[in-house]
Order: C-alpha cells, then sequence, then structure tokens
C-alpha cells in the first residue's frame, strides 16, 4: 500500500477506534474569558443521550455529562452573523462522534440575541475570541486533562468564514470591502447591506444602491489591514467565507492547511467575488474540501434555522432541487480534513 494510503486508512481507523470508545455526546457551557459571551462545546462521553429541547431546537445529547478522552484535540467553530450554536450542531455531534470535543465560541454584539456589531467592529473580535475560547478549555479542570493543545482546528462559516481566513494568515480592511461595494453593489448587494434592504427590480433599487454607497463610504473608511493568528491553531476550514476585504496575496500561502467549502448557489456572499477568489489565490497551497453546486449560503447548517423572514428566506433558505441528504457527506470530508491534519 502506498505511504500516502496508510496514512489515510490511519486516520480512519483512528476516528473509528474513537468513535467506539464513547457512547455520545455531552454538551455543556462555559463562560467565556475576558468579557467574552458563553462557549457552547460538544464533546465524548460515556452517558447515554436524552432529548434537550432548546427554543425551537431538539438535539439528542447528554447535557451536562462527564467528558471522557476521545482523540485528544480541539477544535473551535466560529458561527455566522446573527447565528447559534445550534444551527451547527449536527457538525459540532459529528465532531464529537469523531472523537474532537468542538467549542462555540459566542461571538459578542453579532450573534443570535445581540445584533450591535454586526460587520468589521466585530470581524476585528472574533480571531480574538476564538484564542480565548481555547483559553478558556485550558483552564477548564474537565477538559484541559483530556486534550492536546498544541495543534486545534478551526472551522468558520460566513461571518465564521472571514474569522478562518483571518486566522490563515489572511489580512483584510474595512476600506478594502467599501471598495469592492463601490464596484459590485448591483450584483453583490448582500455582502454590502447585509439584510437590512432588499432589492426588488424597480425604479427604488436606484436610490437604495445610491444610499448604501453614500453610507459604506463613510462608515467603512478605515483603511488600515486587520489580522491575528494563533500558533496552537493547525488546521482550518472555512466554509462560504465572506472575504472580499482581503488582500488576496495574504492568503497565497496559509500559514496552516486550509480547507475550503464552497455552496455554487451562494446569493449572499457570491462565490464569484468570496470564495473563488479564494482559491485562485491559494491555488494548490489550500484543498477544496466541498463543493456543492446547488447548495445555498446555509444549506450546511443543520438543523436549519426554523423561524427564517424576510430577506432571510431568500438568502439562507435551500434553493430548489437542493437534496439534504448532501448535508452529511459534505459534514464528513470536513471531519475527515481535520483529522487529516491534526491527528498523529
Amino acid at each position: 500500500m502506498k505511504p500516502a494510503l496508510l496514512r489515510y486508512a490511519g486516520v480512519v481507523l483512528l476516528a473509528l477506534l474513537a468513535a467506539a470508545a464513547h457512547a455520545g455526546v455531552g454538551v455543556r457551557e462555559l463562560p467565556g474569558l475576558e468579557g467574552d459571551g458563553p462557549v457552547t462545546v460538544f464533546y465524548p462521553t460515556n452517558a447515554p443521550a436524552q432529548t434537550k429541547v432548546l427554543g425551537p431546537f431538539t438535539l439528542q445529547v447528554a447535557w451536562g455529562a462527564a467528558p471522557v478522552r476521545g482523540n485528544g484535540r480541539l477544535v473551535v467553530m466560529s458561527h455566522g452573523s446573527g447565528g447559534s450554536p445550534w444551527v451547527y450542531s449536527d457538525l459540532a455531534m459529528r465532531l464529537a462522534e469523531a472523537g474532537f470535543v468542538a467549542a462555540l465560541p459566542e461571538h459578542k454584539g453579532d450573534n443570535w440575541h445581540d445584533h450591535s456589531m454586526v460587520g468589521p467592529q466585530t470581524w476585528k473580535r472574533r480571531p480574538f475570541e476564538v484564542s480565548r475560547a481555547i483559553d478558556a478549555i485550558a483552564a477548564d479542570p474537565q477538559f484541559a486533562p483530556l486534550l492536546s493543545l498544541d495543534r486545534v482546528g478551526m472551522w468558520g462559516m460566513s461571518a465564521g468564514g472571514h474569522t478562518a481566513l483571518t486566522l490563515a494568515g489572511g489580512r483584510w480592511s474595512p476600506a478594502a470591502l467599501s471598495a469592492h461595494c463601490q464596484v459590485h453593489i448591483d450584483d453583490d448587494f448582500p455582502t454590502c447591506v447585509g439584510t437590512m434592504l432588499e432589492l426588488h427590480g424597480t425604479w427604488a433599487d436606484g436610490l437604495k444602491k445610491a444610499g448604501a454607497r453614500f453610507a459604506i463610504r463613510h462608515r467603512l473608511d478605515d483603511a488600515t489591514w486587520y489580522g491575528h493568528t494563533d500558533p496552537r491553531i493547525a488546521a482550518i476550514v472555512a466554509e462560504v467565507p465572506l472575504a472580499a476585504d482581503f488582500d488576496p496575496t495574504s492568503l497565497a500561502h496559509p500559514k496552516v492547511p486550509l480547507g475550503l467549502v464552497r455552496n455554487g448557489q451562494d446569493i449572499w456572499l457570491k462565490p464569484a467575488y468570496h470564495i473563488d477568489v479564494v482559491a485562485r489565490s491559494c491555488g494548490s497551497n489550500c484543498t477544496m474540501v466541498s463543493n456543492l453546486a446547488d447548495a445555498g449560503h446555509g444549506s450546511l447548517m443543520s438543523p436549519l434555522p426554523p423561524d427564517l423572514h424576510g430577506p432571510e428566506v431568500r438568502l439562507l433558505a435551500d434553493p430548489a432541487g437542493f437534496d439534504r441528504a448532501l448535508v452529511p457527506q459534505a459534514h464528513a470530508r470536513i471531519t475527515q480534513f481535520l483529522q487529516q491534519h491534526l491527528l498523529p
């Protein structure tokens, strides 16, 4: 057998052994450090799963159960703008079933109950919140003895994908986003405006675009380049990332193995202006982990938010014809990428 196949077989065997070593997935919430929001943790446990209702979501997990050692590795997950841990719980549980501890920090000012800092203000904070989430796990007396934190994984979606690209060594600037929006607001309107306004093909669209350009030009006038890396992070996956504000050359040689997840029917962050630019920049230095031609921006969120309304329906709901049977397959490929680069 070729060496590469031997390595892959070893990774699969380790994953199977880790999955067989515990009976279920536990969930706990840790307090964040330095005023950060809570960190929700999914992890291997020997306790049986029970039904846990969290608002509109119902999970089968062992809430608050004692953790057991899995594969000894941590993965930090960065949610999208306005997100909660629960819309990523299927991926988090997949990671825990493979032996990982998965930690989801709640990003301050940009989460399901607080939208006060959406945009560059939170993008500056998010990478540091990921680092502090690692610190919170390292300080916890139950999790710390079960983990080796010299090789941590990281995954992020949408605004969390922006966080992922930053931690991979990318540098971004609010002014770069402003420049993008001045040119491309016609066909990348949701990136520039979010869900506040929609274009409807009427005479009012011109006024909306002119007002948006004016506001963006005055709000995003900071030409500073921002970045942050963490030497403990050893592999990263960026899913449908917001990327139009990055210096593409800064992602030509990622600091760590970088996987990309592309959804071909993403109309919130159109691939041509975001992930496709990243993929061209890093070329063979990154990996296209998943590329689903019919998936929309939120198609790999699982379970999907049940209370979508207004523009969110068009931007996040599955496009017509998308097969959600592809979701666990994509989650499996993300898990395999992290296994490949984090396990011995």
